[in-house]
């Protein structure tokens, strides 16, 4: 298990709770991830007027006609019960009243339905509660501060990984919970590791990516100099009644949109004010539903209960990832794929709004079952010796790196400055082939991505192509290690 995120841990939990021995490998101490930022909710129909066929209604519109419908129905009818077994676990969710879960309201949904733990830190409380039962468990063996190199291969499966202290770890089934690639632009609501490094292990081992061009920009992340800037403002805070204002204070969007309209009539109003923010007014909204929101902001030095907030879009979640069927299996045998690295077709071109949260537990679970039916590795192994990934002959183990058997190259401020320039919320053709010649691979592999769909769709807006081209519809774009695109259509 490689990453301790809500859906790493939960993954190795489950997966231990079925009685197999797991190693979970974190980069950081746990409870450190970028799950732990997490200020949305889970999503799962609760309501007595709400329902799973709802659920996947909202999920189906927001996508743009990109979202796999097989995935969605899975998470909306298997939502209500991972929500129950994280309660089970010991999760302590927000109750109303009446001692039923107190659900929210965001863009995009049609109903309440968003389970939070804490008001705007669930992520923070999941992640707490997820760490403790995975440090008591017997069956789960944690390494704290270590990296995965490479990915270990032979006769076409994975067999494990290596890790940066040299050590080989074989098992007959191995789950990358890596987390997101957002933090590769230069404007961000993403900690600085979530560069999409399982992404590149996946890819350099074999496996398809697909969706990578689909990055959904958040409409409201605070603009301020230094630390600050990125700071989300959960889109929590609209469901209560916060309201965008433009230079002239006056609304100019519909707040509970999805995020891809928000966010391009934002982006509007800045080009065409020269402003550098947008105002969130959130005034009129009770301060005691979000503490946790209220205290950063006022850390930062803006008092939200009597001056507007300056937010502007920042990219914020892949939509895209390691290309997976509905049990997280990769394209790769014995290599699997769950959370915000993996891309199930779930979220299409626009994400709903706390959908993800969800993703990680129901395909979690899943991930935990099937990685329980992986064929035992044959003998030989522990020697040290596999064959390396596609197209790179055979070598001694680990020698398949991000790329071409080696480490792709450090990440770059003037790399990151060039994706949000040529693949930001608007892109163009001339923009994206010059990112191809980028020196950092994911980088440029976004670009061929976003280069391939020729139209504008959800969260990917090209200005040489402004429509929707309807050809396109629920067709993905994947890439496989020789660099090409190809499109393809999901069951």
């Amino acid at each position: 298990m490689v990453g301790a995120g809500g859906a790493g841990l939960y993954t190795a939990i489950r997966a231990a709770r079925a009685g197999a021995q797991v190693t979970l490998v974190s980069a950081t101490e746990l409870a450190q991830s970028s799950s732990y930022w997490a200020q949305g909710g889970l999503a799962a129909a609760f309501a007595e007027a709400d329902s799973p066929a709802r659920h996947l209604e909202d999920t189906l519109i927001a996508g743009r006609d990109l979202v796999r419908e097989s995935a969605a129905r899975v998470l909306t009818a298997e939502a209500p019960a991972a929500v129950n077994d994280l309660a089970a676990l010991g999760v302590e969710f927000d109750m109303d009243t009446t001692g039923h879960f107190a659900l929210g309201l965001e863009g995009g949904h049609s109903a309440r339905r968003i389970v939070h733990a804490g008001g705007a830190a669930t992520g923070r409380t999941v992640i707490q509660k997820l760490s403790a039962v995975a440090a008591q468990e017997q069956l789960i063996e944690i390494l704290e501060g270590r990296r995965v190199l490479s990915l270990l291969t032979a006769d076409g499966r994975c067999t494990g990984v290596m890790l940066d202290d040299g050590r080989l770890l074989h098992a007959p089934a191995t789950v990358l919970a890596t987390g997101g690639a957002a933090a590769l632009w230069s404007r961000t609501t993403n900690p600085a590791g979530a560069t999409g490094g399982g992404l590149l292990l996946a890819y350099g081992a074999g496996a398809t990516l697909a969706d990578i061009e689909m990055m959904q920009f958040h409409p409201t992340a605070v603009v301020a100099t230094g630390l600050n800037d990125g700071l989300l403002v959960t889109e929590a805070i609209r469901g209560e009644g916060a309201c965008l204002l433009n230079h002239a204070g006056q609304r100019f969007v519909d707040e509970l949109a999805p995020r891809d309209e928000v966010a391009r009539a934002i982006f509007g109003e800045l080009a065409r004010s020269g402003s550098s923010a947008v105002g969130l007014d959130m005034r009129e909204v009770d301060p005691a539903l979000f503490p946790n929101v209220i205290t950063t902001l006022r850390d930062a030095g803006i008092d939200p209960a009597h001056t507007l907030i300056p937010v502007a879009p920042a990219a914020h979640y892949m939509m895209g990832g390691i290309e997976t069927d509905l049990h997280a299996r990769s394209t790769v045998p014995g290599l699997f794929a769950v959370g915000e690295c993996s891309c199930t077709g779930l979220h299409g071109a626009n994400r709903l709004a706390s959908n993800s949260l969800s993703e990680c537990f129901v395909f979690g679970a899943r991930a935990a079952q099937a990685a329980l039916d992986e064929p035992a590795l044959r003998a030989g192994l522990e020697d040290g010796t596999v064959a390396a990934g596609p197209d790179q002959g055979a070598g001694p183990a680990g020698e398949v790196g991000g790329l071409d058997g080696a480490a792709p190259p450090p990440l770059t401020e003037s790399s990151r400055q060039a994706l949000w320039r040529h693949a930001g919320l608007e892109r163009d053709g001339a923009g994206l082939r010059e990112l191809q010649g980028d020196p950092h691979p994911l980088v440029a592999l976004i670009a061929t991505a976003a280069l391939a769909r020729e139209e504008s769709r959800g969260a990917h807006w090209r200005s040489d192509f402004p429509l929707r081209d309807q050809a396109l519809d629920h067709q993905h774009v994947t890439l496989v290690t020789d660099r090409k695109s190809i499109f393809q259509h999901w069951a």
